[in-house]
């Protein structure tokens, strides 16, 4: 299998494994995922700008990489963890492997590691800032002091990810001539998302997270979207006060880090869980109707329940493993938002009514 490398957590833990992907080494916050598929689109989805993405599932790589399955314009995670590499895909779409992928976009991985024991550690002592380390000699001292300094809870990522994603361009539209007019504060959003607004007859205008409500309401819109993203919605103070201008102006929407960033622009607080939600199996109730649904997540922080009294907003939906805010609405206003990605790519079909509400909300916002 070659040289070993490794990979040295906070704490001072240190896991050899072989090299996949981009041969450098790489700081980030190490996260870890259980679905049993989807590791294209998880590693192409904005959200993991910044972490290692630990798979718990033990192949990786066995169905290839292909044209469809993006969620983003590259790969955002910052590098990669699994158990077995499969480097022999088998599947009519594939067009290259995970490897050569990981390559191609300089993101560097590591395999041969126990992805479930690491996901034991995590979820025991909570998510940790981790080093992919190419040199099997390196000094593990100075590469703990090194991650100490790493601060992602207080960093705005999404700056990161608007400095690339709009380099060149203010807007992007997708779905043009659509009935109804979208604006979308873009903080990282997943392309799925976008794809099953369009196809409900929404033009979807992506604009930079930092453009101003002055401008958002200039484009007359039916509606407004905060997209999902990486990192904690409270740094990001330019999308949280065009929400605040926003708010009773246009009907509202928002999924993931922009359910985050609603709740605050309303009065609310969030905070960061012990080791997040990651994965296509979260069980979710609707307090409405007592229902359970099974949901795709992936955050590391939630809104604070008790902080949303005297706010206007109220729960309407709770995790079921630890009753963390799922979804929230405005009591007067037509605002409604979720914790969980409803597009579910990759994930279950359980929640894609919520687009539909969506639609609903936009129209009668017309009437």
């Amino acid at each position: 299998m070659g040289d070993k490398i490794r990979l040295v957590l906070e704490d001072g833990t240190v896991y050899e494994g072989y090299p996949f992907g981009a041969r450098k080494d790489i700081v980030a916050e190490v996260v870890f995922n259980t679905a049993m598929t989807g590791y294209q689109e998880s590693i192409t989805d904005p959200s993991y700008h910044r972490q290692i993405l630990t798979q718990t599932y033990p192949i990786i790589g066995n169905y290839g990489i292909n044209k469809e399955s993006f969620e983003g314009s590259k790969i955002w995670a910052s590098g990669m963890i699994v158990h077995s590499l499969c480097n022999v895909p088998s599947h009519y779409r594939s067009t290259k492997t995970l490897d050569e992928f990981l390559k191609e976009h300089n993101v560097p991985g590591i395999h041969g590691i126990d992805t479930r024991a690491l996901a034991i550690k995590i979820r025991n002592k909570g998510t940790m800032i981790g080093k992919i380390v190419q040199d099997s000699k390196a000094d593990i001292k100075k590469i703990i002091e090194e991650l100490k300094s790493f601060d992602y809870a207080n960093t705005d990522l999404v700056k990161d990810y608007a400095e690339i994603e709009y380099k060149n361009k203010k807007e992007i539209i997708h779905g043009k001539g659509n009935k109804l007019k979208l604006v979308m504060i873009d903080c990282g959003v997943k392309l799925s998302i976008v794809r099953e607004m369009v196809k409900r007859n929404i033009e979807v205008t992506r604009v930079h997270p930092a453009t101003s409500a002055e401008k958002i309401l200039a484009m007359k819109p039916d509606g407004v979207h905060i997209s999902n993203g990486p990192g904690n919605p409270e740094m990001i103070s330019y999308a949280l006060k065009t929400a605040k201008e926003l708010i009773g102006k246009v009907p509202m929407h928002a999924i993931c880090l922009g359910h985050g960033i609603i709740a605050s622009a309303c009065g609310g607080k969030n905070f960061k869980l012990k080791f997040g939600h990651r994965g296509g199996n979260h069980a979710v109730k609707n307090l409405k109707t007592g229902k359970v649904f099974v949901t795709s997540q992936n955050h590391s922080f939630c809104v604070d329940a008790d902080s949303l009294k005297g706010t206007g907003l109220k729960v309407t939906e709770i995790d079921c493993n630890d009753q963390t805010v799922e979804a929230i609405e405005y009591e007067s206003l037509p605002i409604f938002s979720t914790q969980y990605h409803p597009e579910a790519r990759p994930g279950p079909y359980d929640k894609l009514d919520k687009f539909d509400r969506l639609v609903k909300m936009m129209e009668e916002g017309n009437k």
